[in-house]
């Protein structure tokens, strides 16, 4: 544990351990609130093994998982192959003052509290669980192929399965801020420009983020419309709304600011209106026409300002997510009702600890 060393505090040390399955901004949000308990945060991550005896099946690899919350920007230290089941001996393993976890009960597959040991021992913190989104409900969003969560009037549960209710995310200007960096380029900074639909922001859309930051010194991501990305991409994209994807695209380490809402096709407004871009950058992927048909990046190819680099992980995209929950359907319903009576659990067991607490 952390003590004091010749009259200089010795940093407070943070773990963090989850699934991170399909990492979203409410994984990026928790990371977030178990920073500001302390100085350094360590994460430790389950392996697919562990998550499959106590969870059920994954969507994404456990290397990919490892990845994609390295790639965020609050997370000092990844554990890879993390136990499932929390204890003090992790901790002082690690070094960490203590464990943080979200306001909701997380079980074992037998229904024990994971984090019930460092509890006991006074070494856990609860940080405040981000409404609206969960990788349960993500899932539940592929399955359906529904962008009800794009429309205005709320439509309640699904019809066609019960666990795939559709969440109606509400931004708002603080939670944005709290994502955002304050860095402003300096003069002498080369601006990147790389623009998308980051739908289901995953390592695919970071390596790439990655090697787009190599070219210069700054990098600005315009993030595409809601109704950009469905006219051009068609069937029920985007899966997550304009402000999901940009919260997701903002908790990233390597990118410094976001166009919310960029235009399609890169226009004069973005090359000059928020800063001088110096070079803007697309993958090794298809690009996709827009909707009149004409070249996305025709301006900037004609500035000769356009450089095209090679997607490292190009063959990862948002459809192959998609395919992989649709091709195994029926083992992600059984996986989603699973969850659905586990929550119903939990939450029961997190009323009997608030009426003994009142009884106290």
């Amino acid at each position: 544990m952390s003590t004091q060393v010749e009259g200089q505090r010795k940093p407070v040390r943070i773990w963090v351990d989850g699934c991170f399955d399909m990492m979203h901004y409410g994984h990026a949000n928790a990371l977030r609130q178990a920073k500001q308990f302390g100085d350094y945060l360590v994460v430790g991550v389950h392996s697919d093994a562990e998550i499959e005896k106590n969870k059920g099946p994954t969507v994404m690899k456990e290397k990919e998982r490892y990845a994609a919350v390295a790639a965020c920007k609050w997370v000092d230290e990844v554990v890879e192959d993390a136990p499932y089941l929390t204890q003090v001996e992790l901790l002082d393993q690690y070094d960490c003052d203590f464990c943080v976890h979200g306001d909701d009960i997380t079980t074992l597959a037998d229904g024990t509290d994971c984090y019930q040991k460092v509890k006991d021992a006074g070494r856990y913190k609860e940080c405040k669980r981000t409404q609206g989104v969960s990788t349960t409900e993500l899932v539940g969003r592929m399955l359906l192929m529904s962008t009800e969560h794009l429309r205005r009037r709320p439509s309640g549960p699904s019809t066609s399965h019960p666990t795939t209710n559709v969440s109606h995310f509400l931004p708002t200007s603080k939670r944005i801020t709290q994502f955002a960096n304050q860095r402003e380029p300096k003069p002498s900074d080369k601006v990147v420009y790389v623009d998308g639909g980051f739908d289901l922001f995953h390592v695919g859309h970071i390596e790439f983020l990655k090697k787009a930051k190599e070219q210069g010194d700054y990098l600005l991501v315009g993030v595409h419309e809601d109704q950009a990305v469905h006219a051009v991409k068609g069937s029920n994209y985007p899966i997550m709304n304009l402000h999901e994807r940009v919260l997701s695209v903002l908790s990233c380490r390597y990118v410094d600011e976001v166009i919310i809402g960029a235009p399609y096709s890169v226009s004069k407004d973005v090359l000059e209106k928020v800063y001088n871009v110096s070079i803007v950058v697309h993958g090794s992927t298809s690009i996709d026409k827009d909707i009149d048909g004409s070249d996305p990046y025709r301006l900037p190819k004609d500035l000769k300002i356009y450089k095209q680099i090679e997607s490292p992980l190009g063959s990862l995209t948002t459809d192959t997510i998609v395919s992989r929950i649709l091709a195994h359907r029926r083992l992600y319903e059984e996986r989603n009702r699973r969850k659905a009576e586990k929550a119903l659990i939990e939450a029961a067991m997190e009323e009997e600890e608030k009426r003994k607490a009142a009884q106290k």
